[in-house]
């Protein structure tokens, strides 16, 4: 079965949610309970939530399918971080910046290239925008998610903070400067 990244559509919402539903938790440290993961889910990555970022200009959802299931999405979003800290970061690097906000790919497709072919589409997504980095937070036990950042050609920018539930993680800031022609 044929791999396929494309901008997703305002159909894909309810996909999106589901697997934003099961591949959250799994990238999050131990200390995140299941409710907090819940909460964030709810308040960040429901059907609602993927509505209002299809809808949004500033921003742009890829969806992976494999055999027409979804299997993978990554969503960016074009505009300045509002994060001083990010900024910051970000300040000495090739303007203007996009962000991957959300890069996931199902478990069952771990190891297949979907996540290189979702990230491949979403570096050509943001050279074709203008922008001149990609950015993204990961959290610092992460570490699958930091290995495949590097391999993909990230590298640390600074820290951040980001709160789940009550708790506030120190995530790494990751940068990649891209050229007119790709990265």
């Amino acid at each position: 079965m044929s791999l396929s990244v494309t901008a997703a559509t305002s159909a894909d919402a309810p996909e999106l949610a589901a697997l934003a539903a099961l591949t959250f938790p799994l990238a999050c440290p131990p200390e995140v309970t299941a409710a907090d993961s819940a909460e964030f889910i709810a308040a960040h990555l429901s059907e609602d939530a993927f509505a209002q970022y299809l809808a949004d200009d500033s921003k742009r959802v890829l969806v992976a399918r494999r055999g027409g299931n979804l299997i993978g999405y990554a969503l960016l979003v074009f505009s300045p971080p509002s994060d001083p800290e990010v900024a910051e970061a970000l300040r000495h690097l090739p303007g203007p910046a996009a962000e991957l906000s959300k890069c996931y790919v199902h478990p069952a497709a771990h190891g297949t290239g979907a996540a290189a072919a979702l990230m491949q589409a979403a570096v050509d997504a943001v050279v074709l925008s203008g922008c001149r980095t990609l950015w993204l937070g990961v959290n610092d036990l992460n570490l699958r998610a930091q290995s495949f950042y590097r391999k993909s050609g990230f590298v640390e920018a600074g820290r951040r903070s980001f709160t789940v539930g009550g708790q506030v993680f120190r995530d790494f800031i990751l940068s990649l400067p891209l050229s007119p022609h790709g990265k």
